[in-house]
């Protein structure tokens, strides 16, 4: 039997949790009974009869029980019942199911879409949920959502899980942080606090060690374009937000990006990091919220023998476009491939372990944090640091070509390296114009491969996208996306059309690239749908703000024929067939 109490102050507000209900409900878990409360005076004298046997059977239950609650716990819940403040839920278990149920600490962040990511403390030790296991949320008012386990987080081993909000707390501020419970069911202590549930728009969200200092990935301080505050401006704090914790300076502030040294003291455990805003005449010291915690015996990636040549990229549910990208760039010289799944829910993986069986070396680093490309590409120039000298940052969309090659009758592994400039150079980075291919008349992926089927494109030459080599990445870490701020020593070069050139396969066939529209980790475009940021180049001309197909998109962006690259890879990676030929990744 379950006995739940649920009682909302008569002085709540109409935008209290507990308005706009005309029907209490229990809370229980098992959702078994509800009790209906009716103001007909005939019913009044039975419903008190009714009660009061209840309470006494409840509370001689309850006595008797030895995994009960407390005595004092019942009689403290009753005298705040009296007074209608109870607003936490009471239930009454057997002692087999009561010991596997536990509260399990946490941090929390509330992500876009009213999704609240929960993130279990590095304490804990919470595996990936088996079958029949239920992890649930809990919230002050009685309310609870499905725990749904999202993923373990790599460096740190910490797990996961998405609850949803409930809708009464959609337009409330502050939002109280959820109680993770390993149960659909769970005893809430009247004594549990709720704190602010941090937002996403400010928030410290990740944080790495290197050999001398601590990177910090933070969403909020250094918000909108050119708004980098001066490093004095902020620390890092070690440990619990008090006067306790240990406080070291920034040394750096650009974009989302943060840097401080190491505590002269030792820290043997992981610990809550947060960024702190130093006082001012103006404005009080101000703490940002944090989910990230420093552990100083983390590395950041294995030893490994060190790459001439890598390539990094950030993708969500591109897995059909992976093999084609991975197979041809492999081939052309890149050893190495880094990609990071910012939360995809296709055959990413089993893409990755095919491409594993045969030899290629992919590695998948989960980077779930949405709208993040920079602060991802800042991340990966430090992952990458120690096992590649040069990184190429493109999208499983773009595609790296000279011209040159097309008089090579097959493909070299020296062809990438032939681009760039000798060890002895102090060019520290190169950069290549892109093209902009559309539809070509496409109305599904191509079976081939976008290089087969996109082969008209715009005639204006685009954005450039970088080679970078990683010794010359400036302290800061600063990337546009397209490339990165380099030491003063080091030269930034941009190579002829002629010389090498990026294939953007941009605009696709409409189920594709709607696809497209709706998820996409751009930096520059938070949401597609809102008339924001209107003339940015990440945004399609002619498009507006709806997924709706414009009308002869099949045949738009489409003012130069260019054939070379399908030629190219036709020559190199195609088979004949009877009725016609099959390109090398094709499954």
């Amino acid at each position: 039997m379950t006995l739940s109490f649920k009682t909302c102050s008569s002085s709540s507000s109409s935008h209290s949790p507990c308005s706009n209900r005309s029907t209490p409900k229990s809370f229980s878990g098992d959702d078994s009974q509800f009790f209906h409360q009716k103001s007909y005076r005939a019913h009044t004298t039975t419903l008190f009869f009714i009660l009061v046997s209840l309470s006494f059977f409840g509370f001689f239950s309850l006595y008797c029980s030895p995994n009960a609650i407390s005595r004092a716990a019942l009689f403290a819940t009753t005298r705040q019942a009296k007074s209608g403040i109870v607003n936490y839920v009471i239930n009454a278990q057997d002692s087999s199911h009561h010991q596997s149920i536990r509260r399990i600490r946490a941090e929390a962040v509330l992500w876009p879409g009213w999704e609240i990511l929960v993130i279990v403390s590095p304490e804990e030790k919470v595996m990936p949920p088996l079958p029949g296991e239920d992890y649930t949320c809990f919230y002050p008012n009685g309310e609870k959502s499905t725990a749904r386990f999202t993923a373990v987080l790599p460096f740190t081993n910490r797990t996961a899980f998405r609850c949803s909000l409930p809708g009464i707390y959609r337009h409330h501020h502050p939002i109280p942080t959820p109680i993770l419970a390993s149960s659909k069911s769970f005893q809430i202590s009247p004594e549990s606090r709720w704190p602010d549930l941090p937002l996403w728009n400010f928030v410290v969200f990740e944080a790495i060690s290197t050999e001398n200092d601590v990177v910090l990935f933070v969403k909020g301080p250094n918000r909108g374009l050119g708004s980098n505050k001066p490093p004095e401006s902020f620390r890092c704090v070690f440990g619990e937000e008090s006067d306790s914790a240990i406080r070291t300076a920034v040394t750096s502030s650009v974009q989302e990006v943060f840097r401080c040294p190491f505590p002269n003291e030792t820290i043997d455990n992981p610990v809550k990091i947060y960024l702190e805003t130093v006082a001012t005449n103006k404005e009080a010291t101000k703490t940002v919220p944090s989910v990230a915690y420093f552990s100083p015996k983390r590395r950041l990636s294995e030893s490994r023998e060190k790459s001439l040549l890598c390539a990094t990229t950030m993708v969500y549910n591109v897995a059909k476009y992976l093999r084609e990208w991975v197979m041809y760039h492999a081939t052309i010289g890149i050893q190495r491939f880094i990609i990071y799944d910012n939360g995809s829910d296709d055959e990413l993986n089993d893409v990755v372990e095919l491409l594993r069986s045969e030899r290629y070396d992919v590695t998948k680093v989960l980077w779930i944090w949405p709208k993040t490309q920079e602060a991802g590409f800042s991340h990966a120039a430090m992952y990458g640091k120690d096992s590649c000298t040069w990184m190429m940052y493109l999208d499983v969309d773009e595609f790296l070509f000279s011209p040159a090659w097309d008089k090579q009758s097959k493909p070299s592994d020296q062809m990438i390296k032939s681009l760039l400039p000798s060890d002895q150079s102090m060019i520290g980075q190169v950069s290549f114009k892109s093209l902009e291919f559309g539809p070509s008349n496409q109305t599904e992926h191509p079976r081939g491969g976008v290089t087969q089927g996109y082969t008209c494109r715009r005639e204006e030459e685009q954005r450039h996208k970088s080679i970078v080599r990683l010794s010359a990445v400036e302290h800061s870490l600063y990337t546009a996306i397209h490339h990165f701020g380099l030491k003063g020593e080091y030269e930034w070069r941009v190579a002829d059309t002629e010389e090498g050139v990026v294939n953007h396969y941009k605009y696709q066939a409409w189920p594709e690239f709607k696809a497209k529209f709706r998820r996409r980790v751009s930096a520059y475009v938070v949401d597609w749908t809102r008339v924001s940021n209107p003339k940015s180049r990440d945004r399609t001309p002619g498009l507006g703000f709806r997924p709706i197909e414009p009308k002869g998109w099949a045949q738009q962006f489409c003012e130069v024929r260019d054939l070379r690259l399908k030629r190219l890879t036709k020559k190199w990676f195609g088979y004949s067939e009877e009725n016609g030929y099959r390109m090398a990744w094709q499954r």
